[in-house]
């Protein structure tokens, strides 16, 4: 399970991660909440810029007690999967037309 701390912190609005992408840039992108699913927890982030409209959704491994790492996910359906669940958690308070 993903650090209690980690995810009191993340669950305040508005809150900012910034992660490298594959050419090695910064991104920064805003919490928007973790997806449990078949006993694993996935973060789903959105980027930080008003023309964004895309959610990014990376599965949380724990390194350690106080380390987690995430990592991108090639499994469509299970991405499809987790999407639905986030999208279901947040009707009526998301439009995601």
């Amino acid at each position: 399970m993903a650090n209690e701390e980690i995810m009191e912190e993340m669950e305040n609005e508005g809150t900012l991660i910034t992660l490298e992408d594959e050419e090695g840039n910064e991104v920064e992108f805003e919490f928007l909440d973790i997806v449990e699913y078949d006993g694993e927890e996935y973060i789903v982030l959105i980027e930080n810029d008003e023309n964004a409209d895309e959610v990014v959704i990376l599965k949380i491994n724990a390194v350690d007690e106080e380390t987690e790492e995430y990592v991108s996910i090639e499994d469509d359906a299970l991405l499809d999967t987790i999407f639905e669940k986030f999208k279901k958690k947040y009707e009526g308070e998301i439009d995601f037309a």
